[in-house]
């Protein structure tokens, strides 16, 4: 079996496992207790933290660990804008409408909950949002403006310090969600003000992940209780899950720069080989400024679920998109905001490679006759 759906989620890697394994077993204490059992579970938790720092670009007291991704974007997008109306009366929030679930319903719930005014900034055919489109879009009672890094369905990179430098300029608060980009892309010197992170994206467990928001910067905590995180996130903190997720960045960040160029040559053969043997096969996002490992297609005159199983039975496991929205009849609403009708969008399939050199150029020959005769066969 040929799993290309590590955009879902990636297997834990052997070191990760293992650097957790004492933290589960021997060190197993609570970090707020203040007993030698608990003081060391503090000094395992503070190390993972100076580690992660090291690896996003800021300080170790910016580091809040959180279950993943979705809860990382839910407390900066609530969180920051929350404290922006509490602080100066600022109900105002940009965001673009390619943006994962967990910004977009957080937003939501601003607008429902809160009496925000949303601005869903334009992107054009690849995706990409234009800083003087941002800038426009900037008022004095703006909160806070939330994008991503990188898609997670057709991997568009967006220019971070460019959309950045348009917000400090405006001293408004610039939260990125770079869980895609993690492993691919630097994340240190993106000049955001907040940033998002998920383990399971890079190799760690599922359930870990992080949130780095700049100390100057307000943020309302959705979880109340023991103060934990500074104040910022109470409940007791997964020392374990803390350890692999700094385990998994660190290794990530080491080998980024190799990875990305070898993958993103295979991933690159890969979107050749389909385009020119697909005849109904268009390729969707940004064919420069993309995530490495990621090929996206729409394939006219299909059904993409239909696809999907047949690819799966010859031994190709894929997605039509995000994970956080299967089961949904709804066409993707990242490549319906691209302009692509309904219809098209319906047929999506989306292959994401793994970190390092487990993919080859034989696996990617495999994969596109596996996807030759799957659109044929519709």
């Amino acid at each position: 079996m040929l799993y290309l759906d590590n955009a879902a989620t990636t297997a834990v890697r052997p070191e990760v496992l293992e650097a957790m394994v004492p933290f589960l077993t021997r060190t197993f204490g609570n970090p707020s207790s203040h007993h030698t059992v608990g003081e060391e579970a503090a000094s395992a938790l503070a190390d993972a933290r100076v580690r992660v720092a090291r690896v996003i670009g800021m300080r170790p007291g910016d580091i809040v660990f959180t279950s993943g991704g979705t809860e990382a974007n839910n407390l900066a997008v609530k969180g920051i804008s929350i404290a922006a109306a509490l602080n100066r009366g600022a109900r105002h929030v940009v965001t673009s409408p390619i943006e994962h679930e967990s910004i977009l319903a957080s937003v939501d719930y601003l607008r429902r909950v809160h009496g925000f005014d949303v601005t869903a900034l334009p992107v054009d055919g690849t995706g990409t949002v234009s800083p003087v489109a941002l800038a426009a879009a900037l008022r004095d009672d703006t909160a806070l403006m939330a994008l991503g890094y990188a898609n997670n369905e057709i991997g568009t990179v967006q220019d971070a310090p460019a959309l950045a430098a348009v917000a400090r300029e405006r001293r408004i608060p610039f939260h990125l969600d770079a869980v895609q980009a993690a492993g691919w892309l630097p994340l240190a010197g993106t000049d955001a003000d907040s940033l998002a992170v998920a383990g399971h994206k890079v190799g760690a467990p599922k359930g870990t992940g992080m949130l780095a928001v700049r100390s100057r910067i307000p943020l309302e905590p959705l979880l109340h209780g023991g103060g934990q995180e500074r104040g910022r996130r109470s409940g007791t903190e997964d020392v374990a899950g803390a350890v692999g997720l700094a385990t998994a960045l660190e290794l990530a960040e080491a080998e980024r720069v190799e990875d990305a160029a070898a993958v993103g040559a295979i991933c690159t053969r890969f979107i050749q080989r389909v385009l020119a043997l697909v005849p109904t096969a268009r390729s969707t996002g940004d064919p420069l400024h993309r995530l490495p490992g990621t090929a996206g297609f729409t394939f006219e005159g299909t059904s993409g679920e239909a696809v999907l199983l047949e690819l799966e039975r010859r031994g190709v496991v894929s997605s039509s998109g995000s994970a956080c929205a299967a089961g949904s009849d709804e066409p993707s609403h990242v490549l319906v905001a691209l302009g692509i009708a309904p219809e098209v969008a319906q047929t999506a399939v989306r292959f994401t490679l793994p970190h390092g050199l487990r993919t080859s150029l034989d696996d990617v020959a495999d994969a596109v006759a596996a996807s030759v005769a799957a659109v044929a066969g519709m």
